[in-house]
C-alpha cells in the first residue's frame, strides 16, 4: 500500500511539474506547501523562495490582511473561492490573475487548499483597450466606417450618420463609392488604391454627397487591416467634413493675396508672381517687361464724387487693363491708384509698347458713375528684365522712375527706363503720327521690281513695293515704318491702298504689254489675322478690271503658316478658291515645313537672297535642294537677290524658274517700269 502511495505521489508531482496552469497547495495557515514551475514563473520566484512562505507574499502589502481573512473564512465555511486578483511579481510588476481555490483534504485529517492560477494581465489590457476603442468609436466627432475585404460596409459610428445623413441600415453591405460626388476625378481613386495596396494607408481630400444630395469636402484617412498572413481583412475609413474650413482658408488666402476692390492680385502676390516669372524668363533666355501704371488725377474723383465712385472707377480700370493684356500676363493692384502688369515671354520691347499704347487709349475713354462721367488718364513706366536690372528690386525702382518720367512729360503717356529704348519709342511715336498724315497726304508711292523668266529672259512679273517719301526726312525704308504700321493697325489701310494701286497698274500692263503679265503684292500677317477675305475689297477689283485671278500673287511669310489661326486658314482657303496664287517669301529662313506647303496649296517659293549670295558655297546645295523639292511638289521657284550673271547662270542651270534682283533692276516707279517692259532685253 505504501508503494502505491509512493507511485501516486510521484505521478502527482510529475503532473504538477508539466501543467501549463499555475498550481499551488496552501495549508490551513496560508503557507505554501507545494508550487509548480508555472506558478513560480507567473510570480517570478523560485520554488525555494516561495515554499514555507505565506501565500499573501504575492499580494500588495495593503491587501494582504483582508486576503488572509478571506482564506480563513473559506477554510472554515468550505466551498469554492476564486476570481480576479491584483498581484505583484517579484520584480514589482503588477499583474491581474484569475484564481480558483478548492479544498484539498489531508490523509491525516483537516484540509489544505489547492489553488489554480492563470495570468490574464494581457487579456485585461486588451479588454481595456477594446473598451476605450469602443468608447472612442461611439463618441468620436470624426465619422468612422469599416468595410470588409470586398469593400462592403459592415459598421459605421454615430458621427458617420451626423456627417452623411445615412443610417447604417441605409448603407449596410454597400460600397462606399455610392457617396462619391459626380465631379470627382478617376485618377484620384486610382492613386488611392495604388497607395493602399503598396502602403496600406492613404490620406487625402475627397468630394462626396450627403443623403440629401448636398456635396461636401471631406478629409479622409484610409487604413488597411490585415491578418497574420498579410491578407486584407478590413478597410477602416476616418473622415471629417472640412467644407467650411476650406472655405474659410480660401477666404483668408484670398484676403491675403487679392485686392478686395478690384479682385486683382495684391502687392504680396505681385511680388511672388514677379519672382516666379523672372526665374522662368532667365531659364528661357527671353525678357520680361514690368509696367507700372499710375492713374492721373484720381484724387479729384474721390474728392468730387466720393470713395464709392473711386472704388467703382478702380474696378472698371482693372477690367479695362485685363482686356488689353494677354492671358499669360499678370495684373496687380499695388495699392491706391497704382497698378502693375508683368509681361513674360517678351521678344521685342515693342510688344510692351504696344500694350502700353492700348492701355492708354482704353483708359482715356470716359467712365460712368450714377450718370456722371468720370475722366482719368494714366502714366506708365516700363522697365525690361534683365536688360534694365538683373535684380527685381532694381527693376521696380527703374519702372517707378520711368513712370514719374511719364508724369513729368505731361501724363497720359508712357516712358521707358532705358534712354535708348525711350528714344526708339519716341521715334516710333513720331513715325506713327507721320504715317497717319502720310496716308492722306499722298506721300506714298508704289515701286515695282521686275521678276524675270530665266529661260526666256523676259520680264513676266512684277513685285509691288511700298515707298514713303517723307516731306522732311526723305525716303524712309520700309523696315522702319512697316513694323510701326503693323503695331498700330495702320497696315490694314496701307495694305489695301497698295493693293488697289498695284491692280490698277497691272490692268494697264496686261492691256498694253502682255495679257499674261502677273503682279505680286506683300500681305502682312496682321492683314490676315485682323481682316476677313470678304472685307478685302481690292479682290473684287480684279473682276471689275476684267483680270484673271491668277494674274495676282500674294506673298506671305513662313511664320504666318507656322502660327496659323482659324481666320488665317480661312483667308488662305478663300484666296485659293478665288484662283489667287500664293508665294512664300524669304523661303528657308523660317520654320520651313513640307506639310504646310501641301496643306495650304502654295504656288511659289521665293528663295531668300542669303542663299543666292552664297551660291559658290553651301548656298549652291541649298538652292538646288529647294528647287528640286519645289518642283516635286508642283511649285515654281523665284530666286531673290540675283545681282550677278554668274548667279543667274547657276540658277538657270539648276532649273530655277524665275529671278529677281539688282542684276535686272532696282524697284522703280511705274513709268520707269513701263519703259523697261517696252525695251526688255534678253539677259
Amino acid at each position: 500500500m505504501a508503494e502505491t502511495d509512493k507511485i501516486t505521489e510521484n505521478m502527482f508531482q510529475s503532473i504538477l511539474n508539466r501543467c501549463p496552469v499555475g498550481i499551488a497547495v496552501i495549508d490551513y495557515d496560508g503557507i505554501f506547501v507545494t508550487v509548480n514551475p508555472e506558478y513560480c514563473s507567473i510570480y517570478g520566484y523560485t520554488p525555494a523562495q516561495m515554499l514555507g512562505q505565506s501565500f499573501t507574499m504575492v499580494f500588495p502589502e495593503e491587501t494582504r490582511a483582508p486576503v488572509l481573512a478571506k482564506h480563513q473564512h473559506f477554510l472554515d465555511e468550505g466551498g469554492r473561492l476564486g476570481g480576479e486578483w491584483t498581484v505583484v511579481r517579484h520584480d514589482g510588476i503588477v499583474l491581474t490573475v484569475w484564481t480558483e481555490s478548492v479544498p484539498f483534504p489531508r490523509a491525516t485529517g483537516g484540509a489544505d487548499r489547492l489553488v489554480y492560477v492563470l495570468n490574464i494581465t494581457e487579456q485585461k489590457r486588451n479588454q481595456e483597450q477594446m473598451r476605450i476603442a469602443a468608447t472612442v468609436y461611439e463618441t468620436s466627432h470624426d465619422a468612422i466606417m469599416v468595410t470588409d475585404a470586398e469593400n462592403r460596409l459592415i459598421a459605421v459610428n454615430p458621427a458617420f450618420t451626423r456627417v452623411t445623413g445615412y443610417d447604417f441600415a441605409d448603407v449596410s453591405g454597400s460600397h462606399p463609392d455610392i457617396f462619391n460626388a459626380a465631379n470627382q476625378e478617376d485618377c484620384l481613386y486610382r492613386d488611392m488604391w495604388r497607395r493602399l495596396h503598396e502602403d496600406s494607408f492613404w490620406i487625402g481630400e475627397v468630394w462626396d454627397r450627403r443623403k440629401n444630395g448636398e456635396p461636401y469636402l471631406k478629409e479622409l484617412t484610409l487604413t488597411v487591416v490585415r491578418d497574420l498572413t498579410g491578407k486584407v481583412q478590413n478597410y477602416v475609413g476616418v473622415f471629417s467634413d472640412i467644407t467650411e474650413r476650406k472655405k474659410n482658408e480660401e477666404l483668408i488666402w484670398r484676403q491675403a493675396n487679392y485686392d478686395a476692390v478690384t479682385g486683382l492680385p495684391n502687392r504680396h502676390m505681385f511680388h511672388d508672381r514677379l519672382e516666379v516669372t523672372a526665374q522662368q524668363v532667365l531659364r528661357s533666355g527671353q525678357n520680361m517687361a514690368l509696367l507700372l501704371i499710375d492713374l492721373d488725377h484720381f484724387k479729384e474723383v474721390n474728392d468730387s464724387l466720393g470713395h464709392n465712385a473711386g472704388d467703382t472707377l478702380l474696378a472698371e480700370v482693372a477690367h479695362r487693363i485685363m482686356r488689353c493684356v494677354r492671358g499669360v500676363d499678370t495684373i496687380a493692384r499695388l495699392g491706391g491708384d497704382e497698378f502693375a502688369v508683368i509681361i513674360p515671354e517678351l521678344n521685342r520691347p515693342e510688344q510692351a509698347e504696344r500694350i502700353a499704347r492700348t492701355l492708354l487709349a482704353s483708359l482715356s475713354q470716359s467712365f460712368s458713375f450714377e450718370g456722371e462721367a468720370m475722366f482719368v488718364t494714366a502714366s506708365i513706366g516700363i522697365a525690361i528684365f534683365p536688360h534694365d536690372s538683373a535684380s527685381l528690386e532694381g527693376l521696380l525702382r527703374n519702372a517707378d522712375q520711368a513712370m514719374y518720367a511719364a508724369k513729368a512729360a505731361g501724363r497720359n503717356c508712357f516712358s521707358y527706363f532705358t534712354p535708348a529704348l525711350q528714344e526708339a519709342a519716341l521715334n516710333r511715336m513720331h513715325i506713327s503720327n507721320d504715317l497717319r498724315r502720310a496716308i492722306s497726304g499722298s506721300q506714298f508711292q508704289v515701286y515695282y521690281q521686275p521678276i524675270v523668266h530665266l529661260h526666256s529672259g523676259r520680264v513676266v512679273k512684277a513685285e509691288a513695293l511700298l515707298r514713303w517719301n517723307h516731306p522732311r526726312n526723305g525716303i524712309i525704308e520700309p523696315m522702319r515704318f512697316i513694323p510701326v504700321a503693323e503695331d498700330t493697325g495702320l497696315i490694314l489701310q496701307l495694305g489695301d491702298w497698295v493693293a488697289h494701286q498695284a491692280i490698277e497698274q497691272l490692268a494697264l500692263w496686261c492691256r498694253s504689254y502682255d495679257p499674261a503679265f502677273q503682279m505680286s503684292i506683300n500681305l502682312s500677317p496682321v492683314q490676315f489675322r485682323r481682316n476677313d477675305f470678304s472685307n478685302m475689297d481690292w479682290v473684287r477689283e480684279l473682276e471689275t478690271r476684267r483680270l484673271e485671278k491668277d494674274a495676282l500673287t500674294i506673298e506671305i511669310t513662313e511664320g504666318l503658316l507656322l502660327n496659323a489661326e482659324p481666320r488665317v486658314n480661312d483667308n488662305l482657303m478663300h484666296f485659293h478658291e478665288a484662283g489667287i496664287q500664293v508665294a512664300i517669301d524669304d523661303f528657308g529662313t523660317g520654320y520651313s515645313s513640307l506639310a504646310y506647303l501641301q496643306k495650304f496649296d502654295i504656288d511659289y517659293l521665293k528663295i531668300d537672297r542669303s542663299f543666292v549670295e552664297d551660291i559658290d558655297g553651301v548656298g549652291l546645295d541649298l538652292c538646288e535642294a529647294m528647287v528640286v523639292m519645289a518642283h516635286r511638289l508642283g511649285l515654281e521657284v523665284v530666286a531673290e537677290g540675283v545681282e550677278t550673271r554668274h548667279q543667274r547662270d547657276m540658277l538657270t542651270e539648276m532649273g530655277c524658274d524665275y529671278a529677281q534682283g539688282f542684276l535686272y533692276s532696282h524697284a522703280v516707279p511705274a513709268r520707269a517700269f513701263t519703259s523697261m517692259l517696252e525695251t526688255t532685253p534678253v539677259m
